[in-house]
């Protein structure tokens, strides 16, 4: 993604993309059981959705970008080891909560040109694999699923430590990706005289995500 407008007048979509990364459902009955360990000892994070936020930009007509944010999400994630390096991890993204403020734009970027917001309400991700890379930094890998296509997708991510504060142990996080939101059926496709394109293909997709231990 080089851009990605979960997409201007649309597409205005990863992440992390992811990715990073109604529920980002990073927990469900099946993953619990999978990442925990023989003696049982299971972290469970939610996330801190007044610390958290999704972002995407994509180009508009060749030579500038447009961005945008999805206001409504949620996530989980569940690990046995300190690392991080056996998380499971959920994520959703509510589609009309679309916002690039304009409001004639988010309309369309509902419609069937691009999310089809009424057929297909939500987003969402689920972890394959989150794996560390040193430095603070990890690759995490998983299916994405927009509109009714699924396909794997990896965000490059920076973990930015943990902190004791607030009431609880929190750990923070930064996902990004980049999609092509053709993947995806998000399919508006017009040009300009010049034959440039009006809105972008690829969409850069960015994922801050504060999650609490519970």
């Amino acid at each position: 993604m080089k851009k990605m407008i979960v997409l201007p007048a649309a597409a205005v979509l990863a992440v992390t993309i992811l990715t990073a990364f109604t529920k980002f459902p990073w927990q469900t009955k099946s993953t619990a059981a999978v990442v925990k360990s023989s003696s049982g000892q299971t972290s469970n994070w939610v996330l801190d959705k007044v610390h958290s936020n999704v972002l995407f930009s994509i180009t508009h007509l060749v030579v500038s970008d447009v961005e945008g944010s999805f206001k409504s999400f949620d996530g989980s994630m569940q690990a046995t080891k300190p690392d991080f390096s056996d998380a499971v991890i959920n994520f959703t993204v509510d589609v009309s909560s679309v916002s690039t403020d304009n409001e004639m734009r988010d309309k369309h970027l509902k419609s069937d040109d691009f999310f089809n917001a009424d057929k297909f309400p939500q987003m969402k991700f689920s972890s394959t694999s989150f794996q560390p890379l040193g430095n603070n930094k990890y690759k995490l890998s998983g299916n994405l699923t927009i509109r009714d296509v699924t396909k794997p997708v990896t965000f490059d991510v920076n973990y930015g430590g943990q902190v004791n504060a607030m009431g609880g142990t929190h750990a923070g996080f930064k996902a990004k990706t980049t999609i092509n939101r053709l993947d995806y059926n998000l399919k508006w496709d017009k040009t300009t005289e010049a034959g440039g394109l009006v809105v972008g293909h690829d969409v850069d997709i960015t994922i801050n995500v504060d999650m609490k231990k519970s």
